[in-house]
């Protein structure tokens, strides 16, 4: 397979497995990333990385807890090497752990703070067009205001100086900043600080933006309304995959916006604002 690829496509590819162990070597359980990891290998022809890295998924689904999804990764290298000890090791240590699991009473699980955005679910052009009500839109306010003000990292009145729920009716006037840009323009909190409070507290993976090789043409494929309004950026396309920038993990109302614009899965990872400002700003002039 990698001999059908072009000098440019390889350049890529390689700049892409470099950004991306730099990720899972830091965010280990960082699924999604291994599985780009993974995809790039494999469109080299690297087959004892993407071995590799198929049981470095495997270990991040068992880690967890979603067995059944390790099993079937393992299952998957087997087909090719039915004889690998290190996976029957493996599916064997997840059998012991699944039976103790069984035999453990449930709990429900509390939730305090919301998944980031999940992909694949629609909405109407009716509703992008303005007629959802500004107090139902998903866009993030809650969680944001739970992770921010009730951890008593900023006040109520600083987080309401600097969020903005822009009017899904009007007409966006350039690209609209975060609300962590907005809270370190003003002085309230420095970027890197609120960067890694959201990397702590949620499962996305941040990737340094100004390090990679920007697909300007994939943006524009996207309704620049969507993505200046939310300041959101598709950035990169990994086979059936679209790699979107954000600088707030929980607005589902970008995530059904841009999910309208594609078929294809996106994967969200937290970036710097003023590099996703920049690119945005470059790709939507």
């Amino acid at each position: 397979m990698a001999s059908t690829l072009s000098q440019s496509e390889e350049a890529q590819l390689a700049q892409t497995i470099e950004m991306f162990e730099v990720i899972t070597q830091s965010q280990p359980n960082d699924y999604q990333s291994l599985e780009i990891l993974k995809e790039a290998y494999s469109k080299l022809g690297r087959e004892p990385d993407v071995i590799g890295t198929s049981k470095r998924i495997a270990q991040a689904y068992v880690q967890m807890g979603q067995f059944s999804s390790a099993i079937l990764e393992y299952e998957t290298i087997l087909q090719c090497h039915p004889n690998d000890p290190d996976v029957q090791a493996a599916l064997k240590q997840i059998e012991n752990k699944s039976h103790s699991a069984a035999m453990q009473p449930a709990f429900a699980e509390a939730a305090a703070i919301p998944k980031a955005p999940e992909q694949g679910t629609k909405f109407t052009r009716k509703a992008a067009a303005g007629k959802t009500p500004a107090s139902v839109i998903e866009d993030g306010r809650k969680p944001m205001h739970k992770i921010f003000v009730e951890s008593k990292i900023i006040t109520s009145g600083d987080f309401d100086l600097c969020w903005s729920t822009p009017d899904l009716a009007a007409p966006t006037n350039g690209v609209i900043e975060p609300f962590i840009q907005m809270l370190a323009d003003k002085g309230i909190l420095p970027l890197d600080k609120s960067l890694k409070l959201l990397t702590d507290k949620t499962r996305i993976a941040f990737l340094p933006m100004d390090k990679y090789d920007i697909d300007l043409e994939l943006a524009r494929s996207f309704p620049a309304e969507t993505c200046r309004r939310w300041c959101v950026m598709p950035f990169d396309r990994m086979s059936k995959s679209v790699l979107v920038a954000t600088a707030n993990p929980f607005n589902q109302q970008a995530a059904k916006e841009l999910a309208e614009a594609t078929s294809n899965r996106l994967l969200w990872y937290l970036v710097p604002p003023p590099d996703l400002i920049k690119n945005l700003r470059k790709a939507f002039r």
